[in-house]
């Protein structure tokens, strides 16, 4: 894989240009990026963490958004050999970050990797230190968007009489613009092979596995 273009933006966050990505992975061609993050919002590692596989059930249609953790595998006991010897590494600080995948269409994550990693720090009381893989806006949408917001800019800026009128809307102009090009985009999705077919055959083996009460 050609990752091209590197930004960094500070301690804990990077920007990728992928370019050529190889199939078989979540990453297609455009901007990603990588952040570190070490806090959730409340329930998200609890009442949000789908830990009945493939069984699970998504809280999807709540006002506020899901926003939980989905693993791609049956989660290891929290007595397992592997997990008590990450639980160690929880205790002495020295425990690898979960990856995690912010997926739009789900609004949440997908747990890539550090599936045994999350379960050991949950079993001790912690919430995993995560590095999270996102989508953001390619070069060419986010400067598209940028020129409409500063041509929006110069009309407003126009209309103002005050300096601290436009000293204000200046700041928050600014702001705007350099948020931009690292904005969470669109999770990119390729058609499933073999089409609508292949579909109806893995949802009824899913059912096969996960029969309702």
């Amino acid at each position: 894989m050609n990752r091209g273009r590197r930004e960094v933006l500070g301690p804990g966050r990077l920007v990728l240009q992928v370019q050529d990505s190889p199939e078989g992975t979540p990453l297609q061609d455009g901007r990603w990026g990588l952040s570190a993050r070490t806090a959730f919002q409340p329930g998200v590692w609890t009442e949000d963490f789908v830990r009945d596989w493939p069984g699970g059930c998504l809280g999807l249609y709540c006002g506020g958004g899901w926003h939980g953790i989905l693993p791609l595998r049956r989660l290891s006991a929290s007595d397992s050999s592997r997990v008590k010897a990450y639980r160690k590494h929880v205790r002495d600080g020295t425990l690898a970050p979960v990856l995690l995948w912010w997926v739009g269409h789900l609004d949440g994550w997908l747990i890539l990797d550090g599936h045994d990693r999350a379960v050991a720090a949950l079993a001790e009381g912690r919430v995993p230190e995560c590095v999270v893989l996102t989508r953001v806006s390619d070069e060419e949408a986010w400067r598209r968007e940028a020129e409409e917001i500063a041509e929006r800019h110069e009309q407003r800026m126009a209309g103002l009489g005050t300096d601290r009128q436009r000293a204000v809307l200046e700041r928050a102009h600014a702001d705007t613009l350099a948020s931009l090009p690292y904005e969470v985009g669109s999770t990119p999705f390729l058609p499933l092979p073999g089409g609508r077919a292949a579909w109806d055959d893995l949802a009824a083996r899913a059912v096969f596995q996960c029969p309702g009460d």
